[in-house]
């Protein structure tokens, strides 16, 4: 039996990240990077495809835990029959090796703590060798080693293929285990001081979530939700991951899993603009420069997602030795959606480099000079139809949320041009393409029957996306068109009162079997339109509602089942906690515009 997807918090480094349960157990780890092959499977099949478990022997110990101040730093205290014990879990910014810390520490009384760790290369594929050298143990398979240094006065031993360490912790004891990732053709890594480490990542955490601008009264879940951006965030480039998962499901027992460990383009704009709101203009700067590398190149070969350094081969496979979470299967890496064409990131793209220079992001020619060759691009192919932002896996079709985010595309370029003069453009033109867009959508793409936008052009199924239009400045929020689809979509999308992407029979349009739950960043894009409309009253209300959603430690996944009451999806998704914390922000502009 699975736990629950909300059952998980996030610990990481900046490269990677693990997922550790509320048993004490690490079921996911991927080393070195977030798209490396996993070292702890067991979150996608069963404990013998990797994990590492700490936790008190008594079987009827009770856990609570938090994460350490603004910190990503995990407590989970155990009250047990013979005492309490703080189990700490992190894992220190790297300079060198990725390292796992788990430091013991008695509170009350005495606890007898047992630590069980399995690990299986390539995705809980290959048990490595394992041998004791220097107060260590080292697993060595192919590419990969992993040293594991256990306190002194614990029993470790091998058994059924996994290190035991067994000891007893009192009152006041602290002592720590040590998991270090390394080259196998390397020699043995440098040791760190686990008491130290902590203490520089609980300083280096708290002083990078104190520079948040964010005041409002939702001041705690957007701190948690920058935090887990910012853990989601590849240091050497800057590169954002969608989640640090593959394949936990959109259905229990579905088959639409997906690999979600790749820098989306879609969540480009979205992303800087949390982050420059927020006043982390570093971390904007660098997901910027990303950006810019990863588009670099023809036009024609843009692509909707790239790898955490901008590769853009992510080939997709499935790993059949996994049975799935809660037996999802099949259980996949790499994601063939890289080579869907999706339009509508031509508009993201201009909106991100929008964003950054009206927040004070230099505004450099050499950048300028691609986004012109994407909106020239754009001008010339926005007519086609595509597979639409939720990378439907059937017929292309003219999405309509792919030409309004052409209409942004050309909007923004027009407005780049008025207020920088010296970059150059045609702007005659592009006014001309925003206008027949416009005209277009409003002609092709609204029902005026139902008053409504639709997913497509000629067709009667609804789509979340719609509710982006006034957001993106396509049309006023106070449009009559838009209020309606506002309406609509609320009566015939939410469950609940959350949100799906799509109607029901929108599933026969990607000709997957199966459905999936209500859609977080949909729910959050709708409270966005009832403030931007005016409605300030029933978006908070719905604000509130969705942080109610969260785990006990602030976590979103990508969706919720409002009938089971659980998360689903890749789990912690990018997507929610940006929602979150935009709407948090659009809440406090609304009210202060009042």
């Amino acid at each position: 039996m699975h736990p629950r997807i909300e059952d998980y918090a996030l610990i990481g480094d900046l490269q990677t990240a693990a997922l550790v349960g509320r048993d004490g157990s690490i079921d996911w780890l991927c080393l070195p990077r977030f798209d490396s092959g996993a070292c702890f499977a067991a979150l996608l099949g069963g404990k013998d495809n990797g994990h590492w478990s700490l936790g008190p022997r008594d079987p009827d110990a009770r856990a609570q835990r938090s994460y350490r101040g603004d910190s990503l730093i995990l407590d989970t205290v155990w009250e047990t029959r013979t005492g309490s014990v703080r189990v700490t879990d992190f894992m220190p910014q790297r300079d060198r090796q990725p390292d796992v810390v788990r430091i013991v520490e008695g509170l009350s009384g005495s606890v007898e703590m047992r630590g069980v760790l399995r690990l299986r290369f390539d995705y809980g594929r290959v048990v490595p060798w394992v041998r004791a050298t220097e107060g260590c143990r080292v697993a060595i398979a192919g590419p990969d080693s992993v040293w594991l240094r256990t306190p002194d006065q614990s029993t470790t031993y091998g058994k059924d293929f996994s290190t035991r360490s067994d000891l007893t912790v009192a009152a006041g004891e602290r002592t720590a285990f040590v998991l270090t990732w390394h080259p196998s053709h390397e020699p043995r890594p440098i040791q760190i001081d686990p008491f130290a480490a902590l203490q520089d990542a609980m300083d280096d955490w708290q002083a990078w979530s104190a520079r948040c601008r964010y005041q409002g009264p939702y001041r705690e879940a957007v701190i948690r939700s920058l935090i887990t951006l910012k853990a989601l965030t590849y240091a050497p480039t800057g590169g954002i991951v969608a989640a640090p998962t593959t394949s936990l499901p959109e259905e229990l027992g579905g088959v639409r899993n997906w690999d979600y460990r790749y820098c989306w383009l879609r969540d480009a704009s979205l992303t800087l603009n949390c982050l420059l709101s927020a006043g982390y203009l570093d971390e904007a700067g660098a997901w910027r420069d990303w950006l810019l590398r990863a588009v670099a190149g023809a036009p024609d070969d843009l692509q909707i997602m790239y790898g955490l350094a901008g590769e853009r081969r992510l080939p997709e496979a499935e790993l059949p030795w996994l049975t799935g979470y809660c037996d999802s299967a099949p259980v996949r890496i790499g994601n063939a959606a890289v080579e869907q064409r999706q339009l509508d990131v031509y508009g993201e793209v201009l909106d991100s480099f929008h964003i950054a220079r009206s927040s004070g992001l230099p505004a450099e020619q050499h950048a300028w000079s691609i986004q012109r060759a994407l909106v020239d691009y754009l001008e010339s192919n926005w007519r086609d139809p595509d597979e639409g932002l939720w990378e439907i896996r059937g017929p292309r079709r003219h999405f309509v949320h792919s030409k309004v985010m052409a209409w942004v595309a050309a909007d923004r370029a027009v407005r780049a041009v008025e207020a920088f003069p010296k970059f150059g453009g045609e702007t005659d033109r592009w006014r001309a393409m925003r206008d027949e867009v416009r005209r277009e959508v409003c002609e092709r793409g609204y029902d005026a029957d139902r008053g409504t936008f639709t997913q497509f052009y000629g067709s009667r199924e609804l789509d979340a996306a719609t509710l982006l239009i006034p957001r993106v400045g396509f049309l006023p929020a106070d449009d009559p068109r838009v209020l309606s689809t506002i309406d609509t979509v609320r009566r015939e999308l939410s469950h609940d009162g959350l949100v799906r992407r799509y109607s029901t029979e929108g599933i026969s349009v990607d000709g997957l079997p199966g459905g999936e739950a209500t859609f977080l960043a949909c729910s959050f894009w709708l409270v966005d339109a009832l403030q931007l409309s005016g409605r300030r009253d029933e978006a908070q209300e719905m604000f509130e509602r969705l942080l109610g959603l969260r785990n006990d430690v602030g976590l979103l996944s990508e969706e919720y089942d409002p009938v089971a009451r659980r998360q689903l999806g890749n789990f912690p998704q990018a997507f929610s906690h940006i929602g979150l914390v935009g709407t948090a922000f659009g809440l406090q502009d609304g009210a202060a515009a009042h």
